[in-house]
């Protein structure tokens, strides 16, 4: 066995390891995790340790990296660092055997049948717009209509504003109720049958919600339409299995896991698309006149890739396998149960979004009235406590809920009852 094939095999038995460590959780395990008392988790991301006084609460922008990310990323640099598929030589056979470990963990992960249907992208932006410029085009014609929800992020909304402008379509808003649901009734309404692409966020990165993903897919595939799940805020706090959700595209972003970005779509639909990028590695064939595409997912990534964050996305899989997505989600809820309770209390708070915590998946939104969240997030700084304020790349969906701006405290299982004290008292002293 080379010292290439035993790199790339350690890797794959450190996450074997966690996998095998994670699927044998057992119901005390969910149970202990939502003791929020303890955590076991904070030391094991050095920005957190290495400031203990300071409360993070802004995870769902981006979440804090783990040591054992930035020590794969690190081992990348100093062991095999070199361009992945352009060289015959050990230290680039190695770079591209540690992208495919990394492909082949993120497939299992979102339980993906093929590794080759996974895209590395550099974010949830880039998977996205991959989706609306390369696949759009090959299906949508004038007259159709594009189903997106009010409350998509602005990389899930701009992107089909202009799909729809191209081919002369129509965009059309499924609007939630006063809680955040959308209701049979609004699907009824506006799921139909010039429905070619219907695009939905899985978790609301301002209402912390839940959408009903498996719904909204089987509706559009009755329709003969294409399904696309923006993962950025589910993927790091709930299990998602592109299998079980039916959908044709998965996009996530796996800096809030982590990781970098990911664009999981089905095999025949990668393969009729067009590139998106063009340049090198991603081609087959090149003459003076025309070119041939390399096969799937080469064909979506041109040029160098981050090969040694994308490394470390195969890290950032196994230490989230080896926590358990069902103990992180058991402890998330729990913190976020506790910070609503109290955040409840203060009768000059307004809570955006619905009354019941298990609604919210690690996000609780907030005004504090007469006081702008700019003002808010400022005033909180300054005790060590970071929070998001502003219109969190959602404009739309403010605009419909009568609100500007907000302050968002997003928590992730790293995150302590004493960090959440931290950011009441602080929000009590306003």
């Amino acid at each position: 066995m080379t010292e290439t094939t035993n790199t790339a095999a350690s890797a794959c038995a450190i996450a074997d390891a966690a996998h095998a460590a994670a699927t044998s959780a057992t119901a005390p395990d969910i149970v202990c995790a939502a003791n929020i008392a303890e955590n076991p988790y904070k030391r094991d991301f050095p920005l957190l340790a290495n400031h203990p006084d300071l409360a993070f609460l802004d995870s769902a922008a981006t979440a804090q990296r783990p040591k054992t990310v930035l020590d794969a990323q690190r081992r990348f640099y100093e062991e095999m660092n070199a361009n992945a598929l352009r060289g015959l030589y050990r230290l680039s056979v190695e770079a591209t055997e540690a992208i495919d470990v990394a492909r082949n963990r993120v497939a299992r992960f979102i339980g993906a049948p093929k590794a080759q249907d996974v895209v590395m992208c550099r974010n949830a932006s880039e998977a996205l717009n991959i989706v609306a410029k390369a696949f759009a085009p090959t299906v949508l014609e004038p007259g159709d209509e594009v189903c997106i929800t009010i409350m998509e992020h602005h990389s899930n909304l701009i992107p089909w504003q202009q799909a729809c402008r191209a081919a002369g379509a129509k965009l059309v808003y499924l609007y939630p109720d006063e809680n955040g649901i959308i209701t049979p009734e609004e699907m009824d309404a506006k799921i139909g049958p010039k429905t070619k692409i219907l695009s939905c966020v899985h978790v609301s990165n301002v209402l912390g919600i839940e959408n009903p993903v498996k719904e909204l897919g089987r509706r559009v595939h009755e329709q003969g339409g294409y399904f696309v799940v923006d993962g950025a805020q589910s993927v790091p706090h709930v299990k998602v299995d592109v299998t079980e959700i039916g959908c044709d595209f998965l996009a996530f972003s796996a800096h809030k896991l982590f990781g970098m970005g990911v664009l999981w779509g089905k095999d025949e639909l990668l393969n009729a698309m067009p590139p998106f990028l063009t340049g090198g590695e991603m081609i087959d064939n090149v003459t003076e006149q025309d070119a041939t595409w390399a096969p799937v997912p080469e064909k979506f990534e041109a040029g160098t890739q981050d090969a040694a964050g994308i490394y470390a996305t195969a890290a950032a899989v196994a230490y989230v396998e080896s926590v358990g997505i069902d103990v992180i989600e058991a402890r998330e809820k729990a913190l976020v149960a506790y910070c609503m309770e109290e955040l409840g209390k203060l009768d000059f708070v307004t809570i955006i979004g619905h009354p019941n915590a298990d609604m919210h998946h690690g996000v609780v939104s907030f005004n504090v009235n007469g006081i702008h969240p700019h003002d808010v997030a400022s005033i909180l700084d300054m005790d060590q406590v970071a929070i998001r304020a502003g219109h969190h790349c959602a404009q739309p969906l403010l605009n419909y809920l009568g609100v500007s701006s907000a302050t968002r405290a997003s928590l992730m299982f790293y995150n302590t009852p004493e960090e959440i004290d931290a950011f009441l008292n602080s929000v009590e002293s306003i």
